[in-house]
């Protein structure tokens, strides 16, 4: 692509207004997007609600063939798929909850051009048989979402995106952008080397200071009391996280009970629970949803004007982004942590419980192939269904620990875990349109 930075800017903007409706780009956003399109690999370090979606958005739009995108969160491809098809951008997923037939599906739909965006996960480069399809793609752009995992100096180390190297050697004339919230000049160079970037200077940061996100600590011994007057003292919509989906349905009845619009929010609620409350505190029907760290990623709701945490999050980054949600539009907003002398017992506990012993995660991997009937040597590349309940009852285990020994199989590779993929009814078109019309409707009733 022979555009100079000018004629990059023009085109950019016209897309911007054109499906996300905004006049012009966030600081470092554009640079982004001048420097993917000139054809350098490029670093982008956004933090949270800084628009890192848009800056591989819209090169895909502009770059020839297809832009895939490799991210570590299935619920964030869903959400992302949505919105990009709701302002008319061809856009589609591929995870190991999906049927083969939807796999087929979407791999033939980019093979033939009719997608625009891929959202993959890591685990999938592990396919043999993905990277086989991948060669029959007219690939424009490789994008890697949190890239901060396939560094080993970062916080999150998935082996599994290491394998981003092995698409990068198929194509070797498409460029690369990574994009992180978070990353040190070690994690930055890690990053660059472990995805082979041709060019180094092409690091682009927005500041991580937020002038308008006061961030506030309120020492209590009686939670409900301080949440309560925080939530009276701030005006406008909030967002309250908790760590278990008892105390969701617990504070929303409070917040209810006390006069606030409130309602809760977590993963065990049906899709339609889950579309219906998420739509009615956005459209400002509900003032606060109570929730666990299910809910937000992939809500882009500008005028939050408060997160409080009622319970410690697991990590400063957990909180980094929890907390980021707040006062997107730029106003005044407050990210407000409540804590008292119980807490730091609290979290001990669950950091014992996140990373349980390596006995252990043997165990339940063992287990696990029992459990399924997947004998050694045996099931790589197929999906199962697993009762994880059922598992932990016939094994007497507990559901917590088991959970995260099986997150850290999934982490290091071994298998590949997705806990409670929401389900939505589905139609599959089975003869074309022709074929359709040409059916005489009266005779099928009549038999």
């Amino acid at each position: 692509m022979d555009l100079d930075a000018a004629e990059i800017a023009q085109t950019a903007r016209e897309l911007l207004k054109r499906h996300w409706g905004y006049d012009d780009f966030r600081e470092c956003q554009l640079e982004i997007i001048t420097s993917v399109l000139r054809g350098y690999d490029t670093l982008g370090l956004l933090p949270t609600g800084g628009g890192k979606s848009i800056t591989f958005q819209i090169p895909a739009l502009v770059l020839d063939g297809l832009t895939i995108v490799v991210t570590p969160l299935i619920s964030l491809m869903k959400d992302q798929v949505d919105n990009l098809r709701r302002v008319g951008i061809r856009a589609t997923y591929l995870h190991s909850g999906m049927s083969m037939s939807e796999h087929r599906l979407a791999i033939t739909r980019c093979r033939l051009g009719r997608v625009k965006i891929l959202y993959v996960s890591p685990e999938k480069l592990q396919s043999r048989s993905f990277l086989e399809s991948v060669t029959q793609f007219n690939l424009g752009l490789i994008v890697v979402d949190e890239a901060h995992c396939i560094s080993q100096w970062g916080y999150d180390f998935r082996p599994s995106y290491l394998k981003i190297a092995s698409l990068r050697k198929l194509f070797p004339e498409v460029n690369v952008l990574a994009l992180t919230a978070s990353a040190t000049s070690e994690v930055v160079c890690d990053i660059m080397s472990q995805l082979l970037f041709k060019e180094l200077d092409h690091v682009y940061a927005r500041s991580f200071h937020r002038d308008n996100l006061s961030y506030i600590v309120r020492q209590c011994d009686h939670k409900d009391t301080m949440l309560l007057k925080v939530l009276r003292g701030v005006n406008g919509c909030g967002i309250v996280y908790v760590r278990s989906r008892r105390r969701t349905r617990e504070i929303a009845q409070l917040l209810c009970d006390s006069g606030i619009s409130a309602s809760y929010y977590h993963a065990g609620l049906t899709p339609e629970e889950k579309d219906q409350r998420q739509q009615s505190w956005k459209e400002g029907r509900t003032r606060i949803i109570v929730a666990t760290n299910a809910f937000g990623m992939g809500i882009d709701k500008p005028d939050v004007r408060v997160v409080v945490h009622y319970d410690l999050p697991s990590s400063l980054e957990e909180y980094y982004q929890e907390a980021g949600r707040a006062g997107r539009d730029g106003l005044p907003s407050y990210a407000v942590v409540l804590t008292n002398a119980s807490d730091k017992r609290t979290l001990s506990r669950r950091l014992t419980e996140a990373f349980p012993p390596k006995d252990f995660i043997t165990r339940v991997y063992e287990l696990a192939g029992n459990f399924l009937n997947v004998a050694v040597g045996e099931g790589y590349g197929r999906t199962y269904e697993f009762h994880t309940d059922q598992f932990c009852l016939t094994y007497n285990l507990k559901p917590v620990a088991v959970r995260n020994a099986l997150t850290i199989l999934s982490q290091a590779g071994y298998i590949e875990y997705v806990d409670e993929i929401a389900s939505r009814s589905r139609i599959m078109m089975l003869m074309r349109r022709d074929e359709l019309y040409s059916l005489n409707i009266t005779e099928l009733v009549d038999k």
